[in-house]
């Protein structure tokens, strides 16, 4: 077994999750947020749908300046939400699935121009910017749905709206 096995595999259980919260965003409520200095619902739901791929992309290199990550557009529509999260599944699968144990345990830096903000094995960086990051905004993304009377999705178990575990009425 390598290293980035079980990130490979937490990767593939928690897809279908992060895919139905996605999923449950309502393309009529895009602009829609909750607090002036909050992400809209659109823009929370792109940075969710791209966190896995773009970091993936940054993580190739041995060090990333965060100042060179392009100004993400708000999505338009949910199809562009869906997609970004379906390419970049596919690609953090390729780059995590390429990762060597040495390399998986060699230094990576995010950076600000000069300045690591952060320095360790990739392998940790995979499980804190390619994982914990997701969970934080998915969840965030589960408070906004329920602001907005969205039924939420279940997670690891049943949602007050979504209980795959009992039969759906007739």
């Amino acid at each position: 077994m390598r290293l980035v096995d079980p990130i490979l595999v937490e990767i593939d259980q928690e897809a279908p999750i992060t895919r139905r919260a996605l999923a449950a965003v309502p393309e009529d409520k895009l602009a829609w947020k909750p607090h002036a200095k909050s992400m809209s619902l659109g823009r929370l739901a792109q940075h969710v749908a791209e966190i896995q791929g773009q970091l993936g992309e940054a993580m190739v290199p041995d060090t990333f300046d965060v100042t060179t990550f392009p100004k993400q557009p708000e999505p338009t529509t949910h199809a562009e939400i869906m997609n970004t999260f379906e390419t970049g599944l596919v690609r953090v699968k390729e780059i995590v699935g390429q990762t060597s144990d040495s390399r998986a345990l060699a230094e990576w830096s995010f950076m600000m121009r000069e300045d690591p903000l952060v320095t360790l094995p990739r392998i940790a960086a995979y499980r804190s910017f390619l994982m914990n990051h997701l969970y934080h905004h998915r969840g965030q993304l589960s408070v906004y749905l329920r602001l907005l009377d969205v039924p939420v999705p279940h997670v690891y178990g049943p949602s007050a709206d979504d209980n795959p575990f009992m039969p759906k009425a007739a």
